[in-house]
């Protein structure tokens, strides 16, 4: 950080001089809703708050004004936290070191949709991005479960999602070019192409903003959503791994058990007390689809068609099981992000790590993935699990924590030539040597 004390003063003028009024804000109410995160799902952050409060918002409209207020709080020596729609679990947007927030939402400009790609603004939702293009014939490869988020969000703090069976994360191919605004660019946009965009992927903005993005767009498929129940869970597991050899690819499965199934939203494909799986599949698949859930004693409940109706299978899969969870038991579960083949080899197991366990489950490029829940008492519970996750030979993402853990070095590299004074988004990218098991120590 720099020696001299930042001027927030003297930035709020800048801005609003940049900006207009109506895009910049000290006031009490935005400053507080600027200052939160999705970080309520893990009651390990959730103890620990408030992390930091933003002293500054600012609503850049462009990515061009991206940029000018990045050069303008350096210029002040104003700490930058890039927000998206806030809707990240890990504390990636609460502003640590006050300063100053950049909410990018209303940069939300589809620039141009060509032929295998599409250009968009950070604060381009990704829903918007898909119908633009869906009306050129084309598909994101992939999008998240919170299909309102930005893509600046998504790229910054998001990984895989609805499409990522096949096309694993959003740092595996989706990303084509980016343009970046960081302390050492002046005020300019960086465009950054292939393979050197990929460091400013998944990292909360630490090495630099992304302010524009191109990515990868594929040939439209027709898509239903497909709905099936069965008396027990593990049912539901046997064909986690068969329905994500479809051809074509689904583009999204997710199972839960009884307790989790009833706790989402009410749709007509949900049968109350049934275990539950819910996919997102080719046309050309449904009768496949169908033998195999008749085959292990399932039914088909149903299959909806439309755009609409399949990203309502997208909203209730990755973590949203849990945080519908936690709505039906108020203060009861905690979650870690889990993956191996042992959540269907050895889900017993697996469900015992933790008091209450219960497994919500995904298929991911050729692997299953998911949430663990379990009954929250306390943090050092939480961590003790985790070695007994690894001796059953299940990898795990800590939740539970907010600092850069995808590819940290090259991060920290990247960073020393960005952000020398470390002004983005402080207190998310740690030196290696105060993580131990996971957590900042």
């Amino acid at each position: 950080m720099p020696q001299n004390s930042p001027d927030i003063d003297g930035l709020h003028a800048e801005l609003i001089e940049l900006l207009g009024e109506k895009s910049v804000s000290r006031e009490d109410r935005a400053l507080d809703r600027a200052s939160v995160d999705g970080a309520y799902l893990s009651p390990v952050i959730s103890e620990k708050l408030p992390l930091g409060h933003a002293d500054l918002v600012a609503w850049p409209t462009d990515a061009a004004a991206i940029a000018a207020t990045v050069a303008a709080s350096v210029r002040h020596g104003v700490p930058i936290t890039p927000r998206g729609k806030g809707t990240g679990n890990y504390g990636q947007a609460i502003p640590f070191a006050g300063g100053l927030v950049l909410d990018t939402s209303r940069a939300r400009a589809i620039v141009e949709v060509g032929d295998g790609y599409l250009v968009a603004d950070a604060g381009a939702p990704m829903a918007a991005l898909e119908q633009a293009a869906i009306a050129t014939g084309q598909q994101l490869l992939m999008y998240p479960s919170t299909a309102n988020s930005t893509l600046g969000g998504f790229l910054s703090g998001g990984s895989g999602g609805t499409g990522s069976i096949r096309h694993a994360s959003n740092s595996d191919g989706f990303v084509l070019a980016l343009d970046v605004a960081h302390p050492a660019s002046g005020g300019e946009l960086v465009h950054v192409e292939g393979e050197d965009a990929q460091p400013y992927v998944h990292t909360y903005g630490t090495a630099g903003i992304i302010a524009r993005a191109t990515v990868r767009l594929e040939p439209l498929q027709d898509w239903r959503g497909f709905y099936a129940s069965f008396d027990r869970f593990e049912d539901a597991l046997a064909l986690i791994h068969p329905f994500a050899l479809l051809e074509p690819t689904p583009r999204l499965t997710s199972a839960d058990n009884p307790i989790l199934s009833d706790a989402l939203p009410r749709v007509p494909g949900l049968a109350d007390g049934r275990a539950s799986l819910r996919a997102i599949l080719d046309v050309a698949t449904l009768d496949e689809a169908t033998r195999l859930v008749e085959s292990v004693g399932g039914r088909v409940e149903d299959v909806t068609e439309g755009p609409i109706e399949t990203m309502k299978i997208s909203m209730v899969s990755y973590n949203h099981p849990i945080e519908w969870l936690q709505k039906a038991y108020p203060d009861t579960y905690f979650h870690v992000e889990v993956s191996g083949d042992a959540l269907v080899t050895r889900i017993d197991d697996v469900q015992a790590v933790y008091p209450g366990g219960m497994l919500h489950i995904e298929s991911q490029h050729g692997r299953p993935i998911g949430m663990l829940a379990g009954e929250y008492v306390s943090e050092d519970e939480v961590y003790a699990g985790f070695d007994k996750l690894l001796a059953l030979g299940v990898g795990f993402h800590n939740p539970h924590q907010w600092f850069v853990d995808f590819h940290p070095d090259r991060t920290r590299e990247l960073a020393t030539r960005t952000d020398p004074d470390g002004l983005l988004n402080p207190g998310k990218l740690v030196p290696p040597t105060v993580v131990t098991g996971g957590k900042v120590s």
